[in-house]
């Protein structure tokens, strides 16, 4: 937990930085060329591809480019519309509420494919398991389905709240599902014969710590899409959804 905690300090000092080094160059191009960035709209759009290449080079997410190449755009929209100053604190609200873990270095709210959803199922089934974990549950896109296919135990683990609630709301009629709003962190995972989780690269080296730790010798933990540094998998199942995703299986 202390790793992902200094990772996410990191993480929102790039993404900070970057914005910052990306105003920096609109405004000198500003300074030098004044004819030809005159107007906050081309401002915002050097600003915002400058932003985005620093944060490429400050080796961020791929997730962050669209972030900083459209921050600067859409704050000066918002502006021209004029609108309820109250709004821009429900939607800073409700995106906070959705991605409750990005900015420390989490991945961002991705479903996982029906696809996906299915081929766990299949694993499970073929593993004969009893209890099964999804860590990062989202909006429960493998917990709720296998929750309904099989009867096991399923929990489901997710912080952010908004998330946590949709799993929780779709997992109501479901006596075998637990919906957990907790850090993945705290879970022990030793009740568990499989895990899955859909995280991200930041986290996977401690997470495999984990999982080796607690879960019990025989169990089985699927990553979709990110690998586990130094661990070899058992087998990588290639799944063809618009994605192309990978499930990487480790057995314990």
């Amino acid at each position: 937990m202390k790793i992902a905690g200094i990772t996410g300090l990191i993480t929102l000092f790039k993404a900070f930085a970057a914005q910052a080094m990306g105003l920096a160059v609109a405004i000198t191009l500003a300074w030098v060329s004044p004819a030809l960035f005159h107007g906050a709209w081309r401002l915002a759009l050097v600003q915002g591809v400058a932003a985005a290449l620093w944060s490429n080079l400050f080796r961020q997410r791929y997730w962050w480019v669209p972030i900083h190449l459209l921050f600067m755009p859409t704050a000066i929209a918002m502006l021209t519309l004029n609108l309820p100053s109250g709004l821009y604190l429900l939607i800073a609200l409700l995106l906070a509420l959705v991605f409750w873990g990005t900015v420390k270095g989490d991945v961002p709210l991705f479903l996982s494919s029906t696809a996906v959803a299915d081929t766990v199922a299949a694993i499970v089934e073929r593993e004969n398991a009893n209890m099964f974990a999804d860590l990062g549950a989202g909006i429960g896109s493998v917990a709720v389905p296998l929750a309904e296919r099989r009867v096991l135990a399923v929990d489901a683990w997710e912080c952010a709240p908004l998330p946590w609630l949709i799993t929780a709301w779709r997992c109501r009629k479901l006596p075998n599902a637990s919906v957990r709003r907790a850090s993945l962190w705290g879970c022990n995972l030793a009740c568990y014969e499989v895990v899955f989780a859909f995280l991200s690269p930041a986290v996977m080296a401690e997470l495999g710590e984990k999982v080796r730790r607690e879960m019990r010798p025989g169990s089985l933990f699927i990553s979709s899409s990110f690998p586990i540094p130094d661990w070899e998998p058992e087998s990588i199942v290639g799944i063809e959804d618009r994605r192309t995703t990978k499930l990487f299986c480790y057995r314990v």
